[in-house]
């Protein structure tokens, strides 16, 4: 098993460690401090080391951040959380909803003038501090420390993550290593930059076709690189231990020599301010060292997919949606049993999954801990089930589960949300309302030019119009064989990035009725050139999108007289999508099975 179920946080521990920490930024002189979830990386998962946010408060969601002033604590929270934190930290740490409040302004109505707020300079970017000074004004000075204060009181501190280094190949990526540098030197000799930094795990992973084992789930490198425009020198700033196995084809240097590299650097030398530590634009800034502030030059072509990495993916989820299709088979039968009395659990079902997929002989890891849950439980967006928390299917009940696998060739994500026996009315009523946003954004057609923000809406309009809506973005990017969220791409009412072709992304509209039940269906999607259009007079360039996720999803809670003739045909074409495409991969049982759960509405 890939997936543990051990409780991750201790809530108990919390009060004593926050004196702790109190104590010493008291020694320190600092007011107030700030603790993300966060590594030297931005990355959204951390390895124990990092975990700084969960070891304090018992805090164990993929996003977040605490602020601990001498007399209150708080940890900031999006809607995906806010029922989650509750039950996961003690009472000394208040919820505070985020981003709907604004960090600054919460310190501002708590510090007195002259107040110090530490952060550590390697967990925060340039982008967020600046942000905080402009909010909180002259009279508060926001301060880097040297040595972060929850590293000071824990005790042992963790280990750096070594995991071992593999190459990708270049036949799945669609570049090899030169060519990918020298498509990173055209950038930056296009926007005269002498030199790039890159901080971002992925984008060093990327760059040199290498994945990694440094954190679960995500197969990233933890890694800094600086490349440079005139010569294409690459400098790879790693522990060498990790490439025991893999000569990655430049030098490697310890990970703290970045630190001498920059102050020795001549610019421009082009930093990302909103994914590089503070302490990079700091060391070049002492060094006097012209800053070229400007996106990281991997993020754009590593969002645009080959034609081989998309070749790649579709292969990949094809094998991962046999497992998917079997699972749910399995899940159909548990109906009887749990009718019957029998108990099985949400821990049995995420088992059930991580088997299958690991069947299939070539399974690296899980892309992220499955969500698995049963009835009030599926209402927690990102919901993780532990020995505590394990709760059985029952009757009546939905169950949401949502998963996906790091294969040697892509990466998935899905979502289906299940009956288990006879549902209720409000529940196929909602689910329904999902659906047809989901099917509004996979039949998207859209100008080239728009971004994310543009079709967001699509996804939440029949929610809207029911006075419904959910509190996560309707879609992340995603990589292949690398991140499962990868950004910039995003389908969200925040996203200004346009949307190009070769870019993944998911589709995941969803509604939670807190304490009752939580419905989410989610594809990945890739986007493309549209096909031609019919129309004579059509004047521009449109893209569209193609479904890469195949697995059947519960025609039991479709109210089909809600969908108009559009959303039948494009569910029943799905539906006859699955059958052609699993038949012969998956068992004659379950195959049999498909032919029933996806015959046409």
């Amino acid at each position: 098993m890939f997936q543990s179920f051990e409780t991750e946080g201790e809530r108990d521990a919390g009060p004593e460690r926050l004196a702790a920490l109190r104590a010493e930024m008291e020694g320190a002189g600092i007011d107030a401090m700030l603790v993300p979830r966060a590594d030297a990386h931005q990355g959204e998962y951390v390895a124990p080391r990092d975990a700084r946010l969960q070891w304090l408060t018992g805090f164990t969601g993929s996003a977040g951040f605490a602020a601990v002033t001498a007399q209150e604590a708080a940890i900031f929270v999006d809607g995906r959380y806010r029922v989650q934190v509750k039950s996961q930290v003690a009472e000394c740490f208040a919820p505070v909803d985020w981003p709907g409040t604004k960090l600054g302004d919460w310190l501002r109505g708590r510090l007195p003038e002259g107040a110090r707020v530490g952060f550590d300079p390697w967990l925060h970017t340039r982008a967020e501090i600046d942000a905080l000074s402009e909010r909180l004004g002259p009279a508060v000075a926001v301060v880097p420390v040297e040595r972060n204060p929850v590293d000071a009181i824990r005790a042992p501190l963790p280990d750096p993550p070594r995991g071992a280094v593999r190459d990708f190949p270049a036949a799945i990526a669609g570049r090899n290593r030169d060519e990918k540098i020298a498509l990173i030197r055209e950038t930056l000799e296009a926007d005269g930059h002498a030199m790039a930094v890159l901080s971002l795990a992925d984008s060093v992973a990327w760059l040199l076709n290498l994945r990694g084992a440094d954190i679960p789930r995500n197969p990233v490198v933890h890694a800094f690189a600086t490349v440079e425009a005139a010569s294409g020198e690459v400098h790879l700033f790693a522990d060498a231990e990790k490439f025991a196995d893999v000569d990655p084809g430049v030098p490697i240097l310890p990970p703290e020599a970045i630190v001498q590299a920059l102050s020795q650097s001549s610019g421009p030398v082009r930093v990302d301010r909103d994914t590089a530590p503070w302490i990079f634009g700091h060391l070049l800034e002492e060094a006097g060292t012209r800053i070229a502030w400007a996106s990281d030059p991997c993020i754009a072509p590593k969002a645009r997919k080959t034609a081989a990495e998309l070749d790649a993916t579709r292969d990949a989820h094809l094998r991962d949606g046999a497992a998917m299709c079997g699972f749910l088979h399995w899940l159909s039968e548990v109906e009887a049993r749990v009718a019957g009395g029998e108990r099985v659990s949400e821990i049995d079902a995420v088992t059930e999954l991580e088997a299958r997929r690991a069947a299939g002989g070539d399974l690296i890891d899980i892309a992220f801990d499955t969500i698995a849950g049963s009835g009030p439980h599926a209402a927690l967006p990102h919901y993780r089930v532990s020995h505590e928390t394990d709760r059985a299917l029952a009757p009546g009940e939905l169950f949401l589960v949502d998963s996906g696998g790091q294969y040697p060739d892509g990466t998935t994500d899905i979502t289906r949300t299940v009956a288990i026996g006879a549902p209720g009315e409000a529940e196929v009523a909602a689910f329904t309302r999902v659906l047809k946003g989901m099917i509004a954004v996979s039949r998207a057609l859209w100008p080239e030019g728009l971004a994310g923000r543009d079709l967001d809406a699509l996804a939440r309009a029949p929610l809207w119009r029911a006075g419904q809506d959910y509190d996560h973005g309707t879609g992340h990017g995603v990589g292949v064989a690398l991140s499962v969220h990868e950004g910039p791409q995003r389908l969200s009412r925040r996203s200004e990035v346009p949307l190009e072709a070769g870019m993944i992304l998911s589709n995941e509209p969803g509604y939670y009725r807190e304490g009752a039940f939580g419905i989410r269906i989610e594809n990945l999607l890739a986007v493309e050139a549209a096909p031609d259009l019919p129309e004579a007079d059509a004047e521009r360039r449109m893209l569209s999108f193609e479904t890469l996720t195949w697995a059947p999803i519960d025609r039991r809670l479709i109210d089909a007289d809600a969908l108009s003739p559009g959303e039948r045909g494009w569910i029943d074409a799905y539906h006859a999508g699955v059958v052609a495409r699993m038949t012969g991969r998956v068992p004659a049982e379950v195959a049999a099975w498909l032919g029933e759960v996806c015959a046409p509405l």
